[in-house]
C-alpha cells in the first residue's frame, strides 16, 4: 500500500501581496525556492518512487527542487491538478476582492463541485495506477483544499485552515479509497 504526499506549492510575489493567482502563472520567489528545497531535505528521509505537480509554474519549480533534492530526475505534469479558476477576481488583493466580491463569489469562478471531482478523480487515479508506490504531488492551495474537504467529508480544507506554503498532506489508499493520514503539516 502505497502513500501519497501532497504538497502545496512553495511562495510567489504575489502571495505576499494576497493576490489572488488562479491559474495566472507566477513562479516562485526566493523565499519559495527555500521553501522547495527545505521540503525537499524534509521528504529525502523517505522512499518516494514519482513525483507528479500541476503545470504552472509554481508547483512545477517547487517539483522541480524537490525531485532533484530526493534524486528523482522526472517530474510527471498532469492537467488536473492546475489551480481552481478564480474566474475576474484573479490578481485582485484579499482587500480588493473584499469589496467587490463581499460574498466571496467572483465572477467566472470555476464550479466548487467541478474542482472537487476533478482533483480527486486525478489523485484517485494516480493512486490506483502506482498502487504499490510512493507518490509525490505538487499542487495549490485551491486544489489541495477541495481534495481535502472531498476525502475528510468537510473536516479538513474548508479554508478555515490555511494550507502553509510548503506545506504536506498525507494520504494512504487502500484499494478503494483515499485516506487522509494528516494534514497540512508545515514542512518549511
Amino acid at each position: 500500500m502505497g502513500k501519497i504526499g501532497i504538497i502545496r506549492h512553495g511562495e510567489t510575489e504575489w502571495n505576499k501581496l494576497t493576490k489572488l493567482q488562479g491559474r495566472e502563472d507566477i513562479d516562485l520567489n526566493k523565499t519559495g525556492l527555500e521553501q522547495a528545497r527545505v521540503v525537499g531535505e524534509y521528504l529525502k528521509k523517505y522512499n518516494w518512487d514519482i513525483v507528479f505537480s500541476s503545470p504552472l509554474k509554481r508547483a512545477k519549480s517547487t517539483a522541480k527542487v524537490i525531485a532533484e533534492t530526493i534524486g528523482e530526475e522526472e517530474v510527471i505534469l498532469e492537467e488536473d491538478l492546475i489551480e481552481r479558476d478564480y474566474g475576474k477576481a484573479s490578481g485582485m488583493t484579499l482587500d480588493e476582492r473584499l469589496e467587490k466580491y463581499p460574498d466571496r463569489k467572483y465572477a467566472g469562478m470555476e464550479n466548487w463541485q467541478l474542482l472537487r471531482e476533478r482533483v480527486n478523480n486525478k489523485v484517485l487515479e494516480l493512486a490506483k495506477r502506482y498502487e504499490d508506490k510512493n507518490i509525490l504531488i505538487v499542487s495549490h492551495g485551491g486544489a489541495i483544499n477541495s481534495l481535502l474537504y472531498t476525502l475528510s467529508d468537510g473536516e479538513y480544507g474548508s479554508g478555515i485552515t490555511k494550507l502553509h506554503m510548503g506545506s504536506m498532506s498525507m494520504l494512504m489508499y487502500n484499494g478503494e479509497k483515499l485516506i487522509v493520514e494528516y494534514f497540512n503539516r508545515k514542512v518549511y
